[in-house]
């Protein structure tokens, strides 16, 4: 049966069919979304709850492990980790890719209603956000002036450019950091609060009384109605400075007595600068799934219109944008793509020597290429880096099923036959090759493309997009190629000393391949001793190949996180920050640096830098050579120290980590965790592979602790709610009122006059009033109103003030600035980065071999530890990627067992897999590359290209040894005409392949550096299994075809054939 005849004598509508696919594939090029890489977005949701005041201890034990409890049974639930500061506790809480971040959120808010008994009753309301706190923004926006007050500026951040660019498609969270958003600070002297016998609950219940915006109802008159209003608002400093507290003597006792109002910001303890300017940063995140170019170039749109409403001069500029990149490297793919066409198309013109053949082969790549891209956009993919990467490979072998059948079909004219005749009897012949080359790299992906994770998610449209342009090129090829060979073939060769010389090259190697292969196949013995070399080379070169995860890629821009020590005064901070950020900007490789201290979320000691590199064309170093130069220039700077990465293209673990590799200790027993892990990460440190090691323990803040003698207390009148809420009161900057604005609210915060905070004598002047007659303590009693709930103050009219020193203790102390739990135990992350030239594999090795020294041991014995993150998913992989390889070798094994209906010459055929794993494990380590994901990938696409030669030659054979000729009745000389003759299209193939491969070997443009070593892995492997294959294949098939000839002749008891000694090739 001859499928292809049909298309072949039906050319109009052959035509139409390939001419409707190549449609539907440009419009569909046009429709689809641009994006980095494939969405790996994992669902993750972050619930912060806050309770004002209490310290990190109160927090993780009231408020974090209840949570933990409720949330660690939750489905899908992959990770979990939770940061309890002061006053506030973040769980973040990871899910399995497969699940659906909608329910997960649903399932966790079920959960923090569960838990609701089991919390403080003062807790404030969770915030449960779908949000990844280790996902990088997309966008970085910078607004800045010389003139207008940064109040100003955060209003108008806050009020235009967030609430617009949040209506872009696709926008997600968008954060507004070192921001100065409008307040009135109350700063009270407790000294003159004390002459006048008043306490901080009578200022806080005076102020909420005087500053009020409460409905006052509607008088119904009889003609009409009446809203009435009484204006109880209080709009700046100046109208708290009046306000009347108190009545002393029959005079009233203002604000201004015993302080002073202040217009001033929420925050103080916040800055943000570009380039050393004060400015307001805005960053922009996505949605989970949303397609990052489109959501920039939406953002981008925008821009205008929000520039065009800016005050004064007022400027908004994008700092770094992340479409910039994508849409560079997409680009650059695509040019490498065109490129990988330019070659194929010469080594076919090269080998066939014939201007109409190589039209029609051609014609194979554009209608295989472009009709993929409608199969892609009915499966929702994108034009994305791993997409346009697996188009850009195919390029090299989606023509080989076209090559095998235009040059079947020369040769069938050369030897007389008509174009038609010949067309016909060539896709006959050579329909089943093409099927099982076909099929059998089709199924090569398969394994990946049901594999789950974070690697099947990222690499299954990369297996999809080949194996539909496998399977579209071996339609295109027994359809359109043999009907149009039908009719404007000419099997004349075309002239010219190129064409000639390379002719005659080609001749003279295949006669050379036609001696050396008689000769090979009489030494079997040799031939299996290589091949069992070779296996054994692979194991070793394995063994010492770098091993890394995914590569890092130069985007042009530098992630800092700065730490200064605890209890660090913000002064100080910004100062040497500032001082870290003028060294930054004398490197002539820098375009910009942003500066940004206390942005949400972040620890009082904690900061962070985004550098932005000049264009890759502009500058003399990359992204890694200026990390190491300014490391040596920081180290200078005492008291701070800065920790730089290149941001990974993926976001891994739970939580933003200060390195490229995260280890985290854990122990139920917190004091022997905390005991250890200085020295564990002591010892990280004389590590050679690491470098800027640190840990998220910080135990040395500064503490002053408060204890109350409570007998004397209550003697005197004093609780412990009266003097927890005082304290907040005077050190915790807390609202107390709120100011309604037009578009706007503003918060009203009481704090102790900066004077009292200088020193810790300022604690001596606080007082309390005291109860002269503690016995009626329901006589006096004032309730009082703030953010942080209602507290009972005991007080008298008239009573006398209660000094802090008369009824506690003060203590200096120490704490830890956060406590950490990991999986719901406490927990200590270790992060470090790479030291140059090391790979993520050998610093895994390391911090393993280390920790299986110390955990489970002696004072360590109660600490277990494990990777996250990046060192996580690099550990799982390489567990899981040689099993990939392993099921996909079984597949195929399968598939040709199944084709060939035999157990034994899939057998044959597969003997090119260790020399193709050979030769590319050999050039990564010659070129100094990594066996990454992408790398690893190109050790599966070579399972599939290899064994084509392999198929080549013993379909050839079979049809031979078939064909009833005497002749062919011999193996060995079967064997040597199928090698000889299948010489021509073998070596057209494989050059295709490798030339096809080698712009993305060489690797240029943006993104290059993740491509390149896929690209050296494919070329390398073609390279050396095609010197190898063309005679180990044979002379395994040669070996396994005598010794089943010999075994069959011993069962029927007859004597086997002898082989000629020399057989000649035809």
């Amino acid at each position: 049966m001859n499928l292809s005849a049909l298309f072949i004598h039906r050319a109009v509508m052959t035509s139409v069919l390939m001419i409707g696919l190549v449609l539907a594939g440009a419009m569909a090029y046009f429709a689809l979304p641009v994006s980095e890489l494939p969405d790996v977005s994992f669902p993750t949701i972050t619930v912060n709850m806050s309770l004002p005041g209490a310290n990190p201890e109160t927090m993780a034990a009231a408020v974090a492990t209840p949570l933990e409890r409720q949330f660690s049974g939750l489905p899908g639930l992959d990770t979990m980790s939770s940061t309890s500061s002061v006053g506030s506790t973040r769980v973040v809480l990871q899910f399995a890719l497969s699940r659906n971040v909608d329910a997960a959120a649903q399932d966790v808010q079920n959960a923090v209603s569960q838990a609701a008994g089991l919390l403080p009753r003062e807790i404030n309301p969770a915030q449960i956000q779908k949000e990844d706190p280790s996902a990088a923004p997309i966008m970085h926006l910078i607004l800045r002036s010389k003139t207008i007050a940064l109040p100003l500026l955060n209003q108008f951040a806050k009020d235009r450019v967030a609430l617009r660019l949040a209506s872009v498609p696709g926008a997600g969270q968008i954060d507004v950091n070192g921001a100065q958003k409008y307040a009135v600070r109350l700063f009270v002297n407790p000294h003159l609060l004390a002459a006048r016998h008043l306490g901080f609950d009578q200022v806080v219940s005076a102020v909420q009384a005087g500053n009020s915006n409460a409905p006052a109802g509607t008088l119904m008159g009889r003609a009409r109605s009446y809203t009435v209003r009484a204006d109880g608002q209080l709009k700046r400093a100046a109208d708290f400075d009046a306000m009347v507290l108190t009545y002393a003597d029959g005079a009233p006792v203002r604000l201004r007595d015993v302080g002073h109002a202040e217009d001033s910001v929420e925050n103080l303890q916040t800055a943000a600068s570009l380039n050393g300017q004060r400015a307001i940063e805005i960053n922009i995140h996505r949605q989970p799934g949303a397609n990052t170019l489109s959501v920039t170039q939406g953002i981008q749109a925008a821009l205008p219109g929000i520039r065009a409403q800016l005050p004064g001069d007022a400027q908004l500029d994008v700092l770094y944008d992340r479409g910039d990149y994508i849409g560079a490297s997409v680009e650059d793919v695509e040019w490498t793509l065109v490129g990988s066409l330019v070659l194929v198309i010469v080594v076919i013109l090269l080998f066939l020597r014939s201007w109409m053949a190589t039209l029609i082969v051609s014609l194979v790549l554009p209608t295989s290429l472009i009709g993929t891209f409608a199969v892609m956009r009915l499966l929702h993919f994108s034009l994305d880096n791993i997409s346009m990467l697996a188009l850009t490979l195919s390029v090299g072998f989606v023509v080989d099923d076209a090559i095998v059948v235009i040059e079947n079909i020369v040769r069938h004219a050369e030897q007389g036959a008509s174009r038609m005749d010949a067309a016909i009897a060539a896709s006959r012949e050579i329909g089943f090759t093409v099927l099982s080359m076909t099929v059998s790299l089709s199924a090569v992906f398969l394994p990946i493309v049901f594999m789950g994770g974070l690697v099947g998610r990222l690499f299954s449209e990369f297996g999809m997009v080949i194996a539909i342009a496998v399977i579209l090129s071996g339609i295109v090829s027994l359809t359109l190629t043999p009907m149009l060979a039908s009719r404007w073939l000419d099997p004349r060769k075309s002239t010219g000393w190129v064409f000639e010389r390379f002719d005659r090259l080609v001749d003279a190697s295949e006669r050379g391949y036609a001696r050396s292969l008689a000769w090979a196949t009489e030494r079997i013995g040799l031939m299996c001793v290589i091949g069992l070399a070779t296996l054994v080379g692979t194991a070793g070169v394995y063994a010492v190949v770098e091993k890394g995860f995914i590569p890092q890629v130069d985007s042009g821009k530098i992630d800092g996180d700065t730490r200064v020590p605890e209890g660090t005064a913000f002064a100080d901070f910004v100062a040497k920050q500032a001082a870290v950020v003028k060294i930054i900007q004398r490197n002539p490789n820098v375009a910009n640096v942003e500066s940004v201290i206390g942005s949400d979320n972040s620890l009082s000691n904690s900061g962070r830098l985004l550098i932005g590199l000049k264009p890759l064309s502009e500058r003399s170093g990359s992204a890694e050579e200026v990390i190491q130069d300014v490391r040596k220039q920081i180290a200078a700077i005492q008291g701070i120290t800065l920790n730089m990465r290149n941001p990974p293209a993926i976001d891994m673990g739970p939580t933003a980590s200060n390195g490229s590799l995260q280890y985290v200790l854990q122990s139920t027993d917190q004091k022997a965790l905390y005991a250890q892990s200085d020295t564990i990460l002591q010892r990280i440190r004389q590590l050679r592979d690491v470098q800027d090691p640190q840990s998220d323990l910080q135990l040395k803040n500064p503490e002053i602790e408060v204890v109350l003698h409570r007998e004397q207390a209550a003697a005197l009148g004093v609780t412990a709610a009266g003097l927890q809420d005082t304290l907040a009161s005077a050190y915790g900057g807390r609202k107390i009122s709120t100011i309604y604005g037009d578009t706007d609210q503003y918060e009203v915060l009481l704090q102790v006059d900066p004077a009292a905070q200088a020193d810790l004598n300022g604690l001596d002047a606080l007082s309390f009033n005291g109860n002269q007659n503690p016995g009626i303590t329901a006589i006096g009693t004032q309730t009082s109103n703030s953010s942080s709930g209602t507290s009972a103050v005991l007080t008298a009219a008239g009573g006398p003030m209660v000094p802090l020193r008369a009824v506690a203790d003060v203590r200096m102390g120490v704490g830890p600035v956060a406590i950490n739990h990991y999986a719901g135990l406490p927990a200590v992350t270790l992060s470090m980065n790479l030291a140059p030239g090391v790979s993520l594999g050998d610093a895994a090795a390391g911090i393993g071999n280390l920790m299986a020294q110390i955990l489970g041991k002696g004072d360590a014995r109660a600490i277990s530890g494990q990777f996250a993150g990046s060192a996580q998913a690099f550990e799982n992989s390489m567990k899981t990627l040689p099993m990939l390889l392993l099921i996909t070798v079984l597949l195929i094994y399968g598939v040709l067992a199944i084709l060939y209906e035999n157990a034994l010459h899939p057998i044959t055929i597969l003997t090119s897999l260790p020399l193709a794993g050979f030769g590319a494990i050999l050039m990564l380590v010659l070129f100094r590359q990594e066996l990454n994901l992408f790398s690893f990938v190109g050790l599966i696409l070579l399972v599939g290209l290899v064994k084509k030669n392999g198929i080549m030659m013993v379909d050839y054979a079979l049809d031979l040894e078939r064909s009833g000729e005497e002749r062919w009745k011999q193996p060995r000389a079967a064997m040597l005409e199928a090698a000889t003759v299948r010489f021509r299209p073998i070596m057209m193939t494989t050059l295709a392949a490798v030339l096809g491969s080698l712009p993305i070997a060489l690797g240029v443009g943006a993104g290059a550096e993740a491509r390149r070593p896929l690209g050296i892995a494919v070329v390398g492997g073609l390279l050396f299994s095609q010197a190898l294959t063309l005679y180990l294949t044979p002379a395994f098939h040669i070996a396994m075809a005598e010794w089943l000839a010999r075994r069959r002749a011993r069962r029927d008891g007859a004597t086997p054939p002898s082989a000629p000694t020399r057989p000649e090739p035809a």
